[in-house]
């Protein structure tokens, strides 16, 4: 990937650019940006212009061999490591599919990787096997270039594992950088943060989305940029999946569950909750994520107005009537709430007990001012259907 091919993120591209050719690439560095915001792309075209042999204004030229392999992920000096699923699986079992991933879309987050790995119920990690195999990996020569780098993705996923990895981490063998991209600084260990200089990579403009789009999809019209834009809300990711007219079935499976609490029908609850039960504990922990950002646009839709909200069309219609029907209060109840809930899923809690739990409690908070309103609104029921 040439920087070219990055979306936006000049100033970031500059500061990389000037490290690789004043030859002070640091050994140890982490760009730390929100999920669709190019860190990954930076890190990939970084390291292609690392390795190139004939860099012209600014870019790799994307003709020499390294460049080639570069940009196909097969340069034998250019190292992956990944979230995994399984107490045994490397990354390197799973380069193909890698590969792939990177050229259908380097801006994906972890659910959609997962997914295409076939994670089912089970969570992503960086396990003790993956450690070990990197410092392997490190302490052979190079192949074909005078360096050799790691670009580790999330590493939010090692946990107490990346201990293994601060020897080599702080004193790598000569010629070896460390690309980590993360998008969670509080789920690193500070050991390793410590150890490795950070770049913070900021969330995309509206205006860096647009030109991004009309790049990737010319039939879009200039409104329908900026309207896609604006709800991305600097995730390039989440751009390209609205441009593609994918269904955002976290939206609707969101919307369904909160009229199903605001009713409190057991047996709908309980219907809810067994299909719900049978997806993967990434898939569940997206939805909440969701369900926390849609809480967030209700909060401000009174202060902001509907023009600023960050909501599909059928999603701020929702939020319109539950705003008659939430306080502020009860709102940030239902978002700690959703984080607890969270929480529960990533420590493996049973997921029909905890989501029966979590729609119980939801129903009561949603129905702690029904007294009060019932005068004001009188057709409480129907207003988030």
């Amino acid at each position: 990937m040439q920087y070219a091919d990055v979306i936006g993120q000049d100033s970031i591209k500059h500061t990389l650019r000037q490290l690789v050719e004043d030859s002070r690439l640091p050994h140890a560095m982490l760009l730390l940006g929100p999920a669709g915001s190019g860190a990954l792309p930076l890190a990939l075209a970084t390291t292609q212009y690392l390795l190139c042999k004939h860099r012209q204004e600014g870019q790799s030229c994307g003709k020499c061999a390294p460049c080639l392999k570069a940009a196909k992920y097969i340069h034998p000096d250019v190292h992956f490591s990944f979230p995994t699923v399984g107490t045994n699986v490397t990354s390197d079992k799973l380069l193909i599919p890698w590969r792939q991933a990177l050229l259908d879309n380097p801006y994906l987050d972890v659910n959609q990787w997962l997914q295409a790995i076939g994670a089912d119920n089970k969570q992503g990690n960086i396990n003790k096997d993956e450690c070990q195999l990197i410092i392997r990996k490190l302490s052979l020569k190079t192949f074909e270039a005078d360096v050799k780098v790691l670009i580790m993705w999330l590493p939010e996923y090692l946990g107490k594992e990346g201990n293994r990895l601060l020897k080599i981490i702080e004193e790598p063998p000569p010629g070896t950088h460390f690309i980590l991209v993360a998008e969670n600084a509080s789920l690193i260990l500070n050991t390793i943060l410590s150890r490795c200089q950070l770049v913070k990579v900021p969330a995309l403009t509206d205006a860096e989305i647009i030109a991004g789009l009309q790049m990737r999809h010319p039939e879009l019209d200039a409104p329908q940029a900026q309207t896609i834009a604006h709800l991305a809300d600097g995730n390039f990711n989440l751009a390209l999946s609205l441009a593609d007219n994918r269904t955002n079935h976290n939206a609707s499976t969101f919307l369904d569950w909160l009229r199903k609490c605001f009713r409190g029908n057991g047996i709908e609850l309980v219907q809810w909750v067994e299909q719900f039960a049978s997806w993967g504990r990434e898939s569940q922990k997206h939805f909440l994520q969701y369900g926390l950002h849609f809480m967030r646009e209700l909060l401000v839709l009174p202060l902001l107005g509907q023009e600023q909200a960050r909501l599909q069309e059928d999603e701020l219609s929702t939020a319109q009537r539950l705003s008659q029907v939430l306080a502020p209060d009860q709102i940030a109840l239902i978002t700690q709430l959703f984080d607890a809930c969270y929480g529960h899923v990533e420590r493996n809690a049973n997921p029909k007990i905890l989501f029966l739990d979590t729609s119980i409690r939801l129903h009561k908070i949603m129905q702690r001012r029904l007294p009060e309103l019932a005068q004001q609104v009188p057709a409480l029921g129907d207003a988030i259907n």
